[in-house]
């Protein structure tokens, strides 16, 4: 709809308001009393309808589409949109030792109504990985190649029974590994799922972080598996984002340091 359309249609509305209000439109909606769901045939009253035609017109949900709604709908049943509460805190990995998915939820507190805007999405995945069984067994070092995730997963992650190899020992604050990226495959460059936008940021020719922390270390080297550290010079690597099994690269090694100093979208973890 041009502009001198829409111009247009906002003076006949104002017009047909002024009509109601000085009593000299006939009928419609607020009159009648009358404002319905879904479609309905019997939902009908007789004056102006949106359309500028005189006569039968509607005051159902369905006549916003058929353009026959009274003159005075959009009063008599305001639009509204759908309300959802918070996001749910993000729910543990659904199974231990693979690679996996974690789930967060929403409900509807309001459907929407009178052609509001619809409910969005109400549940979100994210992968995820988790090294230790419920009863604190160490598993899921055996996955290759290295599979990171964005960082956030990092404050997110839940606290795990320690296995007793770890008991005795202070925790490793971790590392931080850099990385260049040499190539990926093109499915990382169109994810659009909200909770897995992070892997838009990684491109050919990108230098990125990638932080070993507890519980993705392994028990006995306090190391990442993936990290390059027995990798030669220059050697090719290869990574997998958790998540999107289409989403994998490959990376040369380009130094470790104590803490990560990429950009925070640069950032991700080892899981």
């Amino acid at each position: 709809m041009d502009l001198g359309t829409n111009r247009s249609r906002c003076v006949w509305m104002t017009v047909l308001g002024l009509m109601g209000l000085l009593g000299l439109a006939e009928a419609g909606c607020l009159e009648a009393g009358k404002c319905c769901k879904g479609r309905d045939l019997k939902c009908v009253s007789q004056g102006w309808r949106m359309d500028r035609k005189h006569g039968t017109c509607y005051c159902d949900q369905l006549c916003q589409s058929a353009m026959d709604c009274c003159y005075d709908y959009p009063q008599a049943c305001p639009a509204l949109s759908c309300v959802v509460g918070e996001w749910s805190h993000w729910s543990g990995c659904a199974n231990q030792c693979t690679p996996t998915y974690r789930v967060r939820r929403r409900e509807v507190l309001r459907e929407p109504e009178n052609g509001g805007e619809p409910c969005p999405y109400l549940e979100e995945k994210a992968g995820c990985l988790e090294y230790f069984t419920q009863q604190g067994i160490e598993c899921g070092h055996i996955y290759m190649p290295a599979f990171i995730t964005t960082f956030e997963y990092n404050s997110a992650r839940r606290k795990r029974a320690l296995s007793p190899d770890w008991a005795s020992h202070t925790e490793d604050p971790g590392y931080c590994v850099e990385f260049q990226i040499e190539s990926l495959s093109p499915a990382c460059l169109t994810e659009d799922r909200p909770h897995a936008r992070w892997m838009l940021y990684l491109r050919e020719g990108y230098t990125v972080c990638v932080a070993c922390q507890h519980p993705a270390m392994n028990i006995r080297n306090h190391r990442c598996y993936g990290d390059g550290s027995d990798a030669n010079e220059n050697q090719i690597l290869h990574w997998q984002a958790v998540g999107n099994t289409r989403c994998y690269g490959s990376w040369r090694k380009v130094r470790q340091a104590d803490k990560c100093s990429c950009p925070m979208v640069h950032n991700f973890i080892f899981t």
